[in-house]
């Protein structure tokens, strides 16, 4: 072996990282030449498993009249990112999202406040950057998808399928919040806001937002039982949702102001995708930074309003009893995992357009840090604001001020800005296009995750044409969700095929890439692929540590499982069918194409099927056919 005086590959124009190497001789285009060394890849190698004809040199000649091989290039079609600083600002417009700004805060403030951020920063180096760091790995060392990225291990394929099914769940619900937020954000133009004030079919038990006296969602007055809600709620499940009290009559027809902003968010992410990371490249620029732009502006207006230093303090003051809580612990790692995005594909499927060079190691710190600084932040502005609600409430507990889950964003927030005595439309402007421009960012990385297994399993698809059926099935089914009840059917969805398949389809990847690929090869291929060995602290994390805490929450989670409600409605049977069908349906991809594989492998008895199953296709490994005639001798000599 010889060093190379840019110690990079052939075939690769990615930046050099010392201490890479390449074997004498390479084939060219991974076509053997005549008057080299080496052997060339074979046709099945490179055809991924499958005999084809390959044109050669003698062929050339009789043909073209040149004795000019004809090179093969399967992956010059596959797009890429166009700068580097464009994959990483994409990866922290999808790790940094509406969990951040809408959850975090009042996951800490429930768990133990300032105390909350230990287990969160312990679990963040024992499971989230870990997991982070090898899906960026793997996916930019293979150049395939959530799907064909199970080359490594046909019999776990099924993960792949059914992170793919998860991930599309999410995507039918997660416009129809931002349609939510849109409305709220055109709505925040007038003046008076729309949610200050209680309307006269809402009296006698309306309660105006912008009233000093209370700060609650919904109380008793002096215990005389009748029932109190402020106008911004009444606004929220009257006016917005016209929400029913139950589904079992049905759910209603679509909403037509709030289709209209189904297809205005849909439309921006299409035209976000048009041209795959050529298009969604650019514009994470302004879909990473403006979040922050925004926030900052919001922080500092909040640090100066009474009373916010309290709600800061309140936040972040640490109850120390609740560290040894195991629900603290399971909040912390629940956070971590969905605030990240990790084991949903996506950070494989944006790695995947890299080059095969790319510093994946210092995107990854880069990412998992920034996405804690900015829960924390989050915390920090929405605090501030609920100090000064408490403030002018002359409430003593912030934590009391404000109402969770839904309500969070689209009761409590609105009406703590309608509260505001100078400019609480621009407040509210601005509050809810962050939350707009959060949610886009992270919509765009979830459809390109399907676009991505779409156009590596059908290559003659173009961009425009997956991005415009998706968003038309996205708008389709979104629409299920703007109906009076669909908010009952996005808590069951979400729970059924996001939240609970997600811990276990987890577990099943750790368990692909850390057992079955093994942890050994993994570190192999990380070392051809960046010049140097992960420690022992990946190590330990890919093998024992982080699928041990994946495997004890999700026992835990099971333990404690409850039945899901909905505002303490209890759904009707057939929704707690409909709930679990679409639970074991997403479960079944790993058996179904597990046994899928085993079936295609090559092999005269099953015992031998059922072990080349396990082991990696002849194809994987880098696309480009230069750099895997060296990766193949670089195994192979190790």
């Amino acid at each position: 072996m010889e060093g190379r005086d840019n110690n990079g590959f052939i075939g690769d124009n990615s930046p050099s990282i010392v201490g890479q190497f390449r074997w004498n001789a390479p084939p060219a285009n991974g076509v053997h030449v005549p008057g080299t060394q080496g052997v060339a890849l074979t046709d099945v190698e490179l055809a991924g498993g499958k005999t084809v004809h390959r044109t050669t040199a003698s062929e050339n000649v009789s043909r073209n009249g040149t004795g000019t091989a004809v090179p093969v290039q399967p992956s010059a079609d596959r797009d890429q990112w166009g700068k580097g600083i464009e994959f990483l600002m994409s990866c922290i417009a999808m790790s940094v999202g509406l969990g951040n700004v809408w959850r975090f805060p009042f996951v800490a403030l429930e768990n133990g406040g300032g105390a909350f951020v230990i287990p969160y920063i312990i679990v963040l180096l024992l499971v989230g950057k870990p997991v982070y760091y090898m899906e960026m790995i793997i996916g930019q060392f293979s150049s395939r998808g959530s799907v064909k990225v199970y080359d490594m291990a046909p019999i776990m394929r099924g993960v792949g399928y059914g992170q793919l099914f998860s991930v599309a769940t999410l995507i039918t619900y997660y416009s129809s919040l931002m349609a939510l937020i849109a409305r709220y954000m055109i709505d925040s133009f007038m003046n008076p806001l729309p949610w200050a004030k209680c309307r006269q079919e809402w009296l006698p038990n309306c309660i105006d937002s912008e009233a000093k006296a209370m700060g609650s969602a919904s109380y008793s007055v002096n215990g005389t039982g009748l029932s109190m809600a402020s106008s911004s709620e009444l606004y929220f499940t009257k006016v917005v949702l016209k929400e029913l009290d139950g589904i079992d009559d049905g759910i209603g027809l679509p909403d037509l102001r709030l289709t209209l902003f189904l297809v205005l968010s849909w439309s921006l992410v299409f035209l976000t995708l048009i041209k795959g990371v050529k298009s969604s490249g650019k514009a994470s620029y302004f879909l990473a930074l403006f979040p922050y732009v925004v926030m900052t502006v919001l922080l500092v207006r909040a640090c100066t309003l009474p009373g916010a230093v309290d709600g800061i303090v309140y936040f972040l003051k640490p109850q120390w009893d609740k560290i040894y809580d195991p629900k603290v612990w399971y909040a912390a790692v629940t956070q971590c995992f969905f605030s990240l995005s990790i084991c949903f594909g996506n950070i494989i499927m944006y790695s995947s357009y890299n080059k095969f060079r790319h510093n994946v190691y210092r995107d990854a710190t880069i990412v998992t840090s920034i996405d804690t600084f900015t829960s924390l932040l989050a915390g920090c502005t929405i605090f501030g604001i609920l100090g000064h609600l408490a403030h002018v409430t002359g409430k003593t507990d912030v934590g009391n001020v404000v109402k969770s889950d839904a309500g969070l964003a689209f009761i409590s927030y609105p009406e703590a800005i309608a509260k505001f005595e100078v400019l609480p439309q621009a407040f509210s402007v601005l509050f809810f296009l962050m939350l707009f421009v959060l949610g886009i960012g992270s919509n765009v990385a979830m459809t390109s995750c399907v676009m991505t297994v779409i156009k590596d399993q059908f290559p003659k698809v173009r961009n425009w044409q997956a991005a415009t059926i998706i968003a038309i099935c996205g708008v389709l089914l979104g629409s299920i969700y703007v109906t009076p009840g669909g908010q009952y059917v996005l808590k069951l969805v979400d729970y059924y095929g996001a939240s609970s398949i997600a811990l276990v389809l987890a577990i099943a990847e750790l368990i692909a890439i850390g057992w079955v690929y093994g942890v050994d090869r993994l570190c192999k291929d990380t070392e051809f692929m960046l010049g140097h060995r992960p420690n022992l602290y990946w190590r330990l994390c890919w093998r024992w540590i982080t699928p041990l805490l994946m495997f004890v929450i999700l026992i835990y989670n099971l333990v404690t499982l409850e039945p899901l409600m909905y505002k303490q409605y209890v759904y009707p049977t057939i929704a707690y069918d409909i709930g679990w069908c679409i639970f074991a349906f997403g479960l079944l991809q790993l058996p179904i194409w597990g046994a899928y594989a085993v079936y295609k492998q090559s092999g005269k008895t099953l015992n031998e099927k059922i072990k080349n199953s396990f082991k990696p296709t002849p194809a994987w490994g880098p696309l480009d056919p230069a750099t895997h005639y060296e990766y193949k001798k670089f195994i192979d000599e190790d």
